[in-house]
């Protein structure tokens, strides 16, 4: 009997050999990482050593603007090419990168004690396509409604909290040109015009396609609404109709502006006295009903062509949960950086609820429960969304007049794009 189980046990032992050996030899010495840089990642840096000493793995991080990175990571996945690991992943492409297969699903590779539903629900909810999360966040945000505390006190006016009072409260504290009453970005874009325009259209009741998913936001409810953000450039400062969201944020702070809805992240720049003439006069407040607020997120990708093997991947999640783990955004607090938060922990963290402003706190609050998905999750969106922004900004600076018409062709381009993708 005992060298029945001798032999078992040394059978077994025999099995499990190669499995130790296995795990032992799983060593990747370089991870490259395709990136765009955030204030997140420079303050990551500063403890990446200790992670390259503690795991054996060195860490190389390729820095490019966001149209650049975008277009290079592109280029690396469609090609097979493989140069990089780890890619850099926003809201914008993650279907794009995912339908193509370019990206592999999260959650296998990503550690379970990095806790990945820590991570806020609008946060998770951009990072992923078709329900399996791609991307862990390392920024992100929704909406608030900048309003002037001072100018609605002195007004005698409750913030608004539906669609309607905003558009009543900006034509009453429009007084040109010491106050205008709006701000918005016009700018042509799938992240600029469409970005803020998308929720007009979804307050209104449209839909970007129909049942049978086919292009629908040339609908009567689009085109409302477009009807409607149009008319707003009359209450906003001159030449507001080409605005990206720099000078948006740069005429509200200069003190020029009553009401204005920007992502949350824009907070801090309001409240920096050093260059901003609004600071602690501003209010923050969700987008008034039935303005949903337009969750936005950027984050770190495992790419499927980079990362071949199991072992790569394993120490591409290990690394992305470590730059977007909990221990880095309170890093990111100790160094002053409050806007790149992503997770519950951090917002609920006494170091945060100490040192944001209660306004900010407040608003966020309001803000998170109508945190959405506002763009059209589609592999075809970069595309799409820039010609729409196109029409957009042709509308918004009125050399176009007929709405109905150019979206029209507007979806028309959609149904295009989308059919040549299908050949």
């Amino acid at each position: 009997m005992n060298k029945i189980r001798l032999g078992a046990a040394c059978a077994v032992l025999g099995a499990a050999l190669p499995l130790v050996a296995s795990a032992q030899s799983c060593n990747v010495p370089v991870l490259k990482v395709l990136a765009q840089k955030s204030l997140g990642l420079t303050v990551m840096e500063k403890s990446l050593a200790d992670y390259q000493k503690r795991t054996g793995t060195r860490i190389e991080i390729s820095y490019f603007g966001e149209n650049d990175r975008r277009a290079k990571s592109r280029l690396d996945a469609s090609t097979k090419a493989g140069s990089y690991q780890v890619y850099y992943v926003d809201e914008a492409n993650v279907a794009e990168f995912a339908s193509a297969g370019w990206i592999v699903p999260l959650l296998k590779y990503f550690p379970k004690d990095a806790d990945y539903q820590d991570f806020l629900p609008g946060r998770r909810a951009v990072a992923s396509y078709k329900d399996v999360a791609y991307f862990a966040p390392l920024i992100g945000g929704s909406d608030f409604l900048f309003y002037r505390r001072d100018l609605l006190e002195k007004a005698g006016l409750p913030v608004p909290r539906t669609l309607d009072e905003l558009v009543a409260d900006i034509k009453k504290l429009h007084s040109p040109p010491n106050v205008y009453g709006w701000v918005a970005r016009g700018q042509r874009g799938s992240g600029m015009n469409v970005w803020r325009w998308a929720p007009f259209m979804l307050a209104q009741g449209g839909q970007w396609t129909d049942k049978n998913n086919q292009p629908a936001f040339n609908s009567p409810a689009a085109v409302k609404a477009t009807q409607l953000y149009a008319e707003l450039f009359k209450y906003a400062p001159p030449g507001a109709a080409t605005y990206d969201w720099s000078n948006a944020l740069e005429a509200f702070r200069s003190g020029k502006v009553a009401f204005m809805i920007e992502s949350t992240p824009f907070a801090d720049w309001m409240e920096d006295s050093s260059k901003s003439s609004v600071a602690d006069k501003v209010g923050y407040a969700r987008p008034p009903a039935p303005l949903p607020s337009a969750a936005y997120g950027h984050g770190l990708a495992i790419s499927a062509v980079g990362a071949k093997d199991e072992c790569t991947r394993q120490a591409a999640g290990k690394f992305i949960a470590f730059a977007t783990g909990k221990e880095q955004e309170q890093a990111r607090l100790r160094e002053k950086v409050f806007s790149d938060y992503n997770r519950t922990s951090t917002i609920q963290s006494d170091y945060f609820q100490k040192h944001v402003k209660p306004q900010i706190l407040a608003g966020l609050k309001d803000t998170t429960p109508v945190s959405r998905l506002t763009i059209w999750p589609s592999p075809q969106w970069p595309d799409i969304g820039d010609n729409l922004g196109v029409t957009l900004e042709e509308i918004f600076t009125g050399t176009r007049k007929d709405i109905p018409r150019a979206l029209d062709e507007a979806a028309q381009y959609a149904q295009d794009a989308m059919e040549h993708a299908r050949k």
